[in-house]
């Protein structure tokens, strides 16, 4: 592939951020190359922004990523998309309060254990249910992502998700020997909206299921990006790891897969080192 109009898009958690959660120097040498060759960065990324900035301030960059080798962050599964030289969010996409109301009546008749989140910006703002059920009861990996933020959480009350309003993502959360099972029935029985699987950031066991607008999705919001920037999708290059991945490298021109992923993720695309041993930096040498 040659410079000029192309695009290189990466996921975050166990793809470009390895182990200890940072971005290894000969990663961040590859995507400063692109940079210099004019091709479009783009992190892909399921994170939340406000999770996103909190990644990248510990690793001691600014949250609008002015002082990193990329272009765009494309967030929360593609429900939002940042424009990193002004730090702005040029796009968002979130669920109606009826779409909740709707969505939280099936989960509740799951009684498996969920959580709805407020539209972007604000999505770091949350309410959580537990499950009830004896098989499907509250998980510990539920439990820590409610630890975590702790400060942004509150249980439902009552009235349930009446008065929320909208939200960008209603978020499941199921043990990983039931999780893809369950995972299958909310796509089958809510399959007008765009729901997506993915391991946990976690545990890395546990199967999360995030329900989103129709529209939402990484390749969506980066078809969009691409198409405003008059970038072919042929001139596109992802790397992936995991369930929430498969979208993107199924439309990109061209896909990689980080070794660390798991196997049936593998299947149709190329295989470039883990996330521990620079596979990005792998697929960029490889496709540029």
């Amino acid at each position: 592939m040659k410079p000029g109009n192309k695009m290189f898009i990466t996921d975050l958690d166990g793809t470009l951020f390895n182990d200890k959660r940072v971005i290894h120097p000969d990663d961040m040498a590859a995507l400063e190359m692109l940079g210099e060759r004019g091709i479009i960065r783009v992190f892909a990324t399921g994170r939340s922004i406000y999770s996103f900035q909190k990644a990248v301030e510990n690793m001691g960059f600014s949250p609008s990523c002015t002082d990193m080798p990329v272009d765009y962050v494309i967030f929360s599964t593609g429900a939002g998309v940042m424009a990193c030289r002004h730090g702005e969010i040029i796009f968002s996409q979130s669920l109606t309060g009826g779409d909740v109301r709707r969505i939280a009546g099936y989960l509740d008749q799951l009684e498996i254990d969920y959580m709805v989140h407020k539209p972007v910006p604000d999505t770091r703002y949350f309410i959580y249910k537990p499950g009830k059920g004896d098989l499907l009861s509250s998980s510990a990996d539920f439990q820590a992502r409610i630890s975590m933020y702790r400060d942004y959480g509150a249980p439902m009350t009552e009235k349930g998700v009446n008065g929320f309003g909208a939200a960008t993502e209603v978020l499941a959360i199921v043990p990983a020997p039931q999780g893809h099972g369950v995972a299958d029935e909310i796509q089958l029985q809510l399959r007008d909206f765009s729901v997506i699987k993915a391991t946990s950031p976690l545990d890395g066991e546990s199967i999360w299921i995030e329900v989103f607008h129709p529209d939402v999705s990484k390749s969506r919001s980066a078809a969009g990006l691409a198409n405003g920037l008059g970038i072919a999708v042929n001139d596109v290059v992802a790397v992936g790891n995991d369930y929430n991945d498969l979208d993107l490298l199924q439309w990109a021109g061209r896909g990689f897969v980080v070794a660390n992923a798991p196997d049936e993720i593998k299947k149709g695309f190329e295989i470039v080192a883990s996330h521990n041993r620079c596979g990005v930096r792998e697929a960029i040498v490889t496709a540029f």
